[in-house]
């Protein structure tokens, strides 16, 4: 039930299920036209406007900043409302009605028929409202009218969106309000299940599998089945009277067992079912996972116990036209083919919290990634001991992006935060507070998967998993020199005009989390002057011509991929993005250089693996 037109001629946008790891079958899709409203002054609610009809109409899921949109606002909106009116399905009648945002930036209110439903904050996590009780006399049409507030000024996690009127360096157009689909989904009125947490143990051959419920009732049970292309591979199930969270583990036959890796990303099939006492099924999702495991072993980091070389590059996920939104299904499908065709086998995906259809296609698609947290906005003024002050609400939203993703095998890494840095003083300050906090949770919610404090500048944790720098040194024999000190375990450590800033390094495993970042841009290359950085910008001198680049590609990559102490690099960048022109591809997806010969350098077997 997703099908629905624009308006006349014109298919609805971004219609594919928005949650691929538990899929229902009956859901509604609201992307599409809504009205709307740009509230500067943030006074909406005293003006009626939970009421009344709004003046413009914008399309959903895009930003109002962007072309796709039909608003492409630019400049700063204290506050934006949208309203729409839907028909609820009568066949939904007796189930609770589930609304659910992909995405909203920052600070969302929902209404639904004048009641308030609901509130959150962040706008790069997913969040769901039950609006049952607010149809009117269990009726079936809802006007959701929703406010999305977005702060010019204060510690928020806005990425790399400019809090500058102007885009400026690597700050890019912000995005306000709705950016990711909205949808509706009917469940089960009296218990249904709210969301699954899939463990893959390849030691033992097996997925544990949890399903956190929304109550628990005698005699229900939790039936669980693993299937691959040739049926069913495994059962079990789980009487859930005793528990909020039953669970249950599958043991997978030797002889069906496939573990995902970059090169065979296999997939099984989950079906979860929760069957009450007379055997009908009263919820059912499914859902899917992958067998794969993830150690260390002194500096090796290992996938299913062998070293793969993990030739990632930055990911901004951004496009011109929609900015952080997608346009497409398929471009996301694009980008990981685009930077697959240039040798990478993996991304991190930076500044910002992927939607899911992403990290589906990764699976599928053997792709490696980071999981990443859009933590920049924090960043205050006063003593450098402390100018990076992240809140609370940081922690929050980074749970929420664990929560949402902890099951999908493509993640083989967490990092909630990028490049924070202080000098190493004799007190406590907010950021260490938060920065502990932050590594705590992830290891809580998740202690499968190594950890970074933080990617880059100040290493804060002593038992931090990952150790990294990042570097954009050009020159690739200045580089060798730099990054020589591993061997002894004295390795590149990022300093901040030459005061220490991090704890000391542990053996742990350590790659180079960003570098390259090399500058060209065609027609400012063709210019005498060819140096205007408001214009174009990028890391260090821009090559002289294309030649100059697959040079310097080629000598700065070795020095990572030839050092056997290294378990991978990660090269900025995938796509230009706005005036940050360093991508290997342009802000358009057309390739800048020859794929061939970066690939070439890229597929070398690394010292890293070769031992």
């Amino acid at each position: 039930m997703t099908a629905e037109t624009t308006a006349p001629g014109n298919t609805m946008p971004r219609p594919e299920y928005p949650r691929p790891q538990l899929v229902r079958k009956e859901w509604l899709n609201l992307n599409g036209h809504w009205e709307f409203e740009i509230d500067h002054g943030d006074s909406g609610l005293e003006r009626g406007l939970v009421e009344r009809e709004l003046t413009d109409r914008i399309l959903v899921p895009f930003a109002p900043e962007s072309e796709a949109s039909g608003i492409a606002h630019t400049d700063f909106m204290a506050a934006v409302w949208y309203r729409r009116t839907v028909d609820v399905p009568a066949a939904w009648a007796g189930q609770r009605v589930l609304l659910h945002f992909g995405a909203v930036d920052h600070d969302t209110t929902v209404w639904v028929n004048g009641c308030e439903v609901g509130r959150h904050r962040g706008g790069f996590t997913s969040f769901t409202l039950d609006i049952t009780d607010a149809l009117a006399n269990g009726g079936s049409t809802a006007t959701i009218v929703v406010r999305a507030r977005d702060e010019k000024a204060g510690p928020q996690a806005r990425g790399k969106q400019s809090t500058k009127y102007a885009n400026h360096t690597c700050h890019y157009t912000r995005t306000t309000g709705i950016w990711q689909t909205v949808w509706l989904e009917p469940v089960p009125a009296a218990v249904h299940l709210r969301r699954l947490r899939i463990t893959p143990q390849l030691a033992s051959q097996s997925f544990e599998v949890s399903a956190v419920l929304t109550a628990n009732r005698a005699g229900d049970v939790l039936r669980v089945r693993v299937s691959d292309a040739d049926g069913e591979v495994a059962h079990a199930e789980v009487a859930t009277h005793l528990d909020l969270s039953p669970a249950v583990t599958l043991t997978l036959p030797s002889e069906r067992v496939r573990p995902w890796s970059p090169e065979d990303p296999h997939l099984y099939g989950l079906q979860v079912e929760l069957v009450d006492t007379s055997g009908a099924v009263v919820d059912a999702v499914d859902s899917y996972a992958g067998l794969r495991s993830i150690s260390i072993q002194g500096r090796r980091f290992l996938l299913n116990g062998k070293p793969v070389f993990q030739r990632l590059v930055l990911d901004q996920g951004y496009w011109p036209d929609t900015i952080m939104t997608a346009p497409s299904d398929d471009a996301l499908v694009r980008d990981i083919e685009l930077s697959m065709a240039a040798g990478f086998n993996g991304a991190r995906l930076h500044q910002k919290v992927f939607e899911e259809r992403f990290l589906h296609h990764a699976d599928r698609l053997g792709y490696l990634v980071w999981g990443e947290f859009a933590d920049w906005g924090a960043r205050q003024p006063g003593p450098y001991d402390d100018h990076q002050q992240p809140t609370t609400s940081f922690v929050t939203q980074w749970l929420e992006a664990l929560e949402r993703d902890v099951n999908h095998p493509a993640i083989i890494g967490w990092c909630p935060l990028n490049e924070t840095w202080q000098w190493n003083s004799d007190r406590i300050t907010q950021l260490d507070d938060v920065t502990r906090a932050l590594f705590l949770a992830t290891k809580l919610v998740d202690p499968t998967r190594p950890a970074l404090d933080a990617s880059g500048y100040s290493h804060r944790i002593a038992e931090v998993d990952i150790y990294d720098s990042h570097s954009y040194e050009q020159d690739p024999e200045k580089f060798a020199t730099q990054q020589a000190g591993l061997a002894e375990g004295a390795p590149y450590v990022n300093v901040v005009e030459g005061r220490e800033i991090s704890t000391p390094y542990g053996g742990q495993p350590y790659f180079v989390s960003e570098y390259g970042g090399i500058w060209w841009n065609a027609e400012l290359a063709a210019k005498a002057a060819g140096d205007d950085r408001a214009e174009s910008w990028g890391y260090g001198q821009r090559v002289g011509d294309l030649e100059e680049f697959h040079t310097r590609f080629a000598g700065l990559t070795a020095v990572l991929r030839d050092d056997p102490q290294m378990f991978g690099y990660c090269y900025t960048q995938l796509t230009d993005t706005f005036q940050e022109q360093n991508g290997i591809f342009d802000f358009e997806r057309n390739p800048k250089f020859d794929l061939a010969r970066l690939r070439e350098v890229q597929q070398q077997v690394a010292a890293y693996e070769a031992e």
